[in-house]
């Protein structure tokens, strides 16, 4: 069953590390951007009653309650499987959660990313640990048992020690998932672009060099399998039965369609995407969409699937392509086969996107 996934890329404000395409953006636009997606929705041919939904950003937390309930009665399928909203710390209120469960929402992602002050202050986070306290007191009071915490491994003055720290409010919240993601250094973040230019704002010169990052990965890695938390996919961890139904299809490669600007979409053959730019969307909307291109399934698969701590089967074609990158991960220790199933090591897992690369164009 396809999924649905819903963009609102708007924010409160711009995260230093953040390299998705969101952020404070034009109030006008952001006042039109709702029925623009309404219209989306409205206009497409549903053959098909979604199981999930996601509604990611951007701080969809942040929409008004009677706005949210308009998005999502345009969306067929209701009481879906799963339905997701992401949320920043302190953006919602208890009224607001009790509203997202009467219109169908039962999981919350919360971007925490840190319990440290000194660490979400360099970022420009706003919360605080007793922020994130009551949001989950919150939810839990309203019904949503079942909630995500993100941290991120490598802000700029984050040492052993306060990753311990945020570890330890883990094990305190004892949240059904948590996503632990090592800091990305790339050109579509400030942070990013002051790390490849070797300059020292936004706390860059602070940043733990690459073996710390990882090492704060790996702690996280133990420390949350200890208390039953086990990573099923690289960046995400769950106790048993709590995996993201809606996030395991972009890495099975079942269909998924998506509305919003910068929204993807995948018919399990072919993929397109919306407008990037919100402003862009609103204007188009709903003819944003891109021309349908073919999917490569065989590169795909390993591309996405060995994210996955279960790993892939694979068919004979598809060992025979791929036969030589395969051995050569073998015998390095970095993946390991049982029968038709391929998975990555551990060691392999540190070394994740150098291993794809060898898949792609192959």
């Amino acid at each position: 069953m396809a999924g649905v996934y819903l963009s609102y890329p708007f924010c409160a404000q711009k995260c230093t590390y953040c390299n998705f395409a969101s952020g404070v953006l034009p109030r006008h636009v952001e006042a039109q951007y709702p029925d623009a997606l309404i219209r989306e929705l409205a206009s497409t041919n549903w053959e098909w009653a979604p199981d999930t939904v996601y509604l990611g950003g951007g701080t969809p937390s942040a929409l008004d309650p009677d706005v949210l309930d308009r998005i999502l009665a345009a969306v067929p399928g209701s009481p879906w499987r799963e339905a997701t909203i992401e949320a920043a710390p302190g953006s919602f209120t208890p009224e607001a959660a009790g509203r997202w469960v009467r219109a169908g929402i039962n999981r919350v992602s919360l971007g925490v990313q840190s319990f440290i002050r000194n660490e979400l202050a360099r970022t420009g986070r706003k919360h605080t640990t007793e922020t994130v306290v009551a949001d989950v007191a919150n939810l839990r009071a309203a019904g949503i048992g079942n909630f995500n915490l993100d941290l991120i491994s490598g802000l700029p003055g984050q040492t052993a020690g306060s990753w311990a720290e945020s570890l330890d409010w883990i094990e305190r919240i004892s949240p059904p998932h948590v996503s632990v993601y090592m800091l990305e250094v790339d050109e579509d973040s400030r942070l990013g672009r002051e790390l490849l230019l070797g300059g020292v704002r936004y706390g860059a010169g602070d940043v733990p060099g690459n073996e710390a990052i990882a090492d704060f990965y790996e702690t996280a890695v133990e420390r949350l399998a200890r208390i039953g938390i086990p990573r099923y996919e690289i960046s995400n961890f769950a106790r048993p039965g709590f995996e993201s139904i809606h996030n395991l299809k972009y890495w099975r490669r079942e269909p998924y369609v998506g509305f919003g600007s910068d929204a993807h979409s995948f018919n399990g053959a072919e993929r397109w995407r919306n407008a990037e730019s919100a402003e862009e969307y609103v204007a188009l909307s709903p003819n944003a969409r891109s021309a349908a291109e073919p999917s490569d399934a065989a590169e795909e698969k390993f591309f996405v699937g060995l994210r996955l701590s279960e790993g892939i089967d694979f068919s004979p074609g598809e060992l025979a392509r791929h036969a030589p990158t395969i051995n050569r991960f073998l015998t390095g220790g970095l993946m390991e086969q049982t029968g038709s199933r391929l998975r990555l090591t551990p060691a392999g897992v540190m070394l994740s996107n150098e291993i794809f690369e060898h898949f792609l164009n192959t």
